[in-house]
């Protein structure tokens, strides 16, 4: 896939932009001040596969539990700012790989050009986020109401902002919880600027329109080659849901590396076997895999003997389904007849065997 060539800044240990690869993000969402649960859940987070962790520091009590943080954490920490300049300028004191702001909330210019100066003596990139309801008055009545044009004018002002500080080590977010706005504005902007784009849909519910939304409208920009980094933002209890769905986008989009992809059948009537029980069960299971591939790995998991032959022998491994058995399926060979009792175990040792191969390949 061709990507939209923009600027690569460094936050921290990882790059965004450049070619580089898309990274996923997620945020604490603790009081800012509670240290030990914070650390818990970047922990939590890293484990699952984020890249990039955001934490809220809005006081003095925030910035001390950030010092600690940095010192605790195996990815980089975006301090995420509103209102207060100086928390700013004191969690890039503190360590802080990135700072989120709104030029626009920070009061006068002068405290704008503080913060530009802080990040520049340290080499802290800055991500100028503007969302639909923080855009300028004058704007909102030059194009009625808060469009694509609208968003995407107020972000190159906040960015101008920071250039005439003599600042470019910028990424620039815009969302929206309007997917068709989201996507229109990131286009617009993927146009105008070089700076990388991180890409979400703010406010996009819970677990299951959230996914919808966020699936549409980030897939929709990375196929069109535009998105840097991205966050899943979906109400839940458990944060690691924002990056399983985010990298299952980044995986849909070709944009994975290294991992397990699935492809499985809806099921229908010609289906003799528990389909569902079968994908579900070796769907989670591999995902506790430590064993890291050296290319994709590719699962299929197929019911009926229709689709299923050649879907499974275009994976690395698969089965397709009989009545109460399957054929499972390696490198587009069949392997053996299994009986239904027997499928997940199997398969489950097949899909290790391929991981095994592609990890000697790899070294």
């Amino acid at each position: 896939m061709h990507r939209k060539e923009t600027r690569r800044i460094a936050i921290g240990n990882r790059f965004i932009g450049g070619g580089s690869p898309v990274l996923v993000q997620s945020m604490t969402n603790k009081p800012a001040s509670e240290f030990e649960g914070t650390l818990h859940q970047i922990r939590t987070l890293a484990e699952a596969g984020c890249d990039i962790v955001r934490v809220t520091v809005p006081n003095r009590e925030a910035v001390r539990c950030l010092y600690r943080l940095k010192e605790n954490s195996s990815i980089p920490i975006v301090a995420d700012i509103h209102f207060d300049y100086r928390m700013a300028i004191e969690s890039v004191e503190a360590g802080a790989d990135k700072i989120r702001i709104n030029p626009g909330n920070l009061g006068e210019r002068e405290n704008l050009l503080a913060v530009a100066r802080a990040c520049r003596d340290k080499g802290v990139p800055i991500r100028v986020g503007v969302n639909s309801g923080s855009v300028e008055r004058d704007l909102l009545v030059k194009y009625n109401g808060p469009k694509p044009e609208a968003l995407c004018e107020s972000a190159l002002r906040q960015v101008a902002r920071l250039e005439e500080a003599d600042f470019e080590n910028i990424v620039v977010s815009v969302k929206s919880s309007d997917v068709p706005t989201m996507i229109a504005t990131n286009r617009l902007l993927a146009e105008r600027c070089t700076y990388p784009l991180h890409l979400g849909v703010t406010e996009a519910g819970t677990y299951e329109s959230g996914l919808v939304k966020s699936s549409v409208g980030i897939g929709s920009l990375l196929c069109d080659g535009i998105g840097d980094t991205i966050r899943v933002s979906l109400t839940t209890n458990d944060l690691t849901e924002e990056i399983r769905a985010a990298r299952t986008i980044l995986s849909a989009c070709g944009l994975m590396e290294k991992q397990i992809t699935f492809v499985s059948c809806p099921t229908c009537g010609r289906t003799k076997i528990d389909l569902v029980k079968i994908a579900s069960e070796i769907e989670e299971r591999t995902r506790a895999l430590k064993l890291t591939p050296a290319r994709n790995v590719k699962v299929a998991v197929m019911g009926c003997v229709v689709n299923g032959p050649g879907e499974a022998k275009e994976a690395d491994v698969g089965i397709a389904g009989g009545r109460s058995d399957a054929l499972l399926f390696r490198h587009g060979h069949v392997v053996c007849k299994i009986s239904e009792d027997r499928v997940i175990e199997t398969l489950l040792e097949e899909i290790k065997k391929v991981v095994e191969e592609t990890y000697h390949e790899g070294r």
